[in-house]
C-alpha cells in the first residue's frame, strides 16, 4: 500500500511475538495494550485499546480501518464514521462475531468459511496464511535454519502449544502434559523435535524450546517433516508450505477442514481422541516429498496471493 503512495498506520496488541515482529521487520507501529487474561481482563483490554485507537484513528483520519476478527476498531469506526472493513476466518467465535459482523462495513472471509455473516459478505479464493506464505511473497530458505540451531541437512519437527487465553477460546480442551510429552517422544524417534510454546513448557520439555530470530519461524515449518499443535494458524501455516500438519483442537475451522478435505495437508483431530491424534501424526511422517509437492501445486493452483486481492480490494472500495 505505501509503494503505491498510500499512507498507513499500524496498531498491535502486545500478544506473543506480535509486536516483536513488527519491531523485526521495522514496521512502525503503535502498541495499543498488553494481552491481558480471563474475561474480565480481556473486556478491561478490550475497553483501553479501543479507546487509544480512537484517539489515533481521529488524528490519523483514515479512509477506512481493518482489522483480523474487528473488535477495536468497530466501536472507533462507528463513532467516527469510518467504514470499517473486518477480515476474518474463526466461526466459532461467536461471542465476537455476534456483534462486530452486523456493525462492519465489509466483512471478508475465506470462501470456506461456513459460520453465518450478518451483514455485507464478501469471500475471496485463498487463505488469511497466503497474505504473506503465497509464493509471491515468500521463499523458503534452508539456509535461515543454522540460527535455529540446525543442519540444514537435518531431519526435524516442529510442534506448537497455545495458552488459550483468546476470548474464544473457552470451549477448547489442552492437551495434557503427558500427552504433551508422549507426542514429543513420538516425534524425537523420526528426528529433532522444535517446540513453540506460548505458555511456559514442563522443565523436561524445554531443552526443545524453538531458539532463533521470530521472523523467520516460516522458514522451520517450510522444512519440517511435520508440524503438529494446538494452533490452527500455524498448522494451517505448514500446509499452504506443503508441510503435512496434524492440528489438535476440539473445535473446527472451515479453513482447517478445506486444508485436509481438498488437498489432505491437515488432519483434523479431537483432544478427546488421542489414539486418533498418535496415528494421524505417525501418518504424517511418512508422506513422500513427491506427494507433498503435488498437494501443495493443487492448492496454490486453486488459491490466489491474499495480499494482492486485498489491495485492489481497497482500492476499488474506498479509492
Amino acid at each position: 500500500m505505501l509503494d503505491r503512495g498510500h499512507e498507513v498506520a499500524v496498531t498491535a496488541r502486545r500478544k506473543d511475538v506480535a509486536a516483536e515482529l513488527l519491531e523485526r521487520l521495522a514496521i512502525p507501529h503503535t502498541v495499543l495494550s498488553n494481552q491481558a487474561t480471563g474475561s474480565l481482563g480481556l473486556a478491561a483490554e478490550l475497553a483501553l485499546r479501543t479507546k487509544r485507537l480512537i484517539g489515533i484513528a481521529r488524528e490519523f483520519k483514515p479512509t477506512v480501518m481493518t482489522e483480523l476478527a474487528g473488535p477495536s476498531i468497530i466501536p472507533a469506526a462507528r463513532l467516527l464514521r469510518i467504514p470499517a472493513a473486518v477480515f476474518y476466518d474463526t466461526e466459532f467465535a461467536t461471542r465476537t462475531n455476534r456483534w462486530v459482523y452486523p456493525l462492519a462495513t465489509t466483512v471478508c472471509t475465506p470462501d470456506c468459511y461456513y459460520g453465518a455473516v450478518r451483514g455485507t459478505h464478501i469471500t475471496y479464493p485463498s487463505y488469511q496464511e497466503l497474505a504473506y506464505l503465497h509464493p509471491e511473497r515468500f521463499t523458503p530458505d534452508r539456509g535461515r535454519l543454522p540460527a535455529f540451531g540446525l543442519d540444514p541437512a537435518e531431519r526435524f519437527s516442529v510442534v506448537r502449544f497455545v495458552s488459550w487465553q483468546a476470548s474464544h477460546d473457552s470451549r477448547e480442551i489442552a492437551l495434557t502434559t503427558e500427552q504433551k510429552r508422549e507426542i514429543v517422544a513420538m516425534l524425537e524417534a523420526h528426528g529433532r523435535v522444535l517446540i513453540s510454546s506460548e505458555s511456559h513448557l514442563p522443565p523436561e520439555l524445554a531443552d526443545h524450546a524453538v531458539r532463533g530470530p521470530v521472523e523467520d519461524i516460516h522458514h522451520l515449518l517450510a522444512y519440517a517433516t511435520t508440524v503438529v499443535g494446538e494452533s490452527a494458524t500455524m498448522t494451517s501455516e505448514a500446509a499452504v508450505l506443503g508441510t503435512p500438519a496434524v492440528f489438535i483442537a476440539k473445535t473446527g475451522r472451515g479453513y482447517t477442514d478445506d486444508l485436509e478435505e481438498s488437498y489432505q495437508l491437515v488432519a483434523n483431530v479431537s483432544p478427546l481422541a488421542f489414539d486418533a491424534a498418535l496415528t494421524a501424526i505417525a501418518d504424517s511422517l511418512t508422506l513422500p516429498a513427491e506427494v507433498r509437492a503435488r498437494r501443495q501445486s493443487d492448492l496454490l493452483r486453486d488459491k490466489v496471493d491474499l495480499t494482492s486481492w486485498m489491495v485492489e480490494f481497497f482500492e476499488e472500495r474506498y479509492g
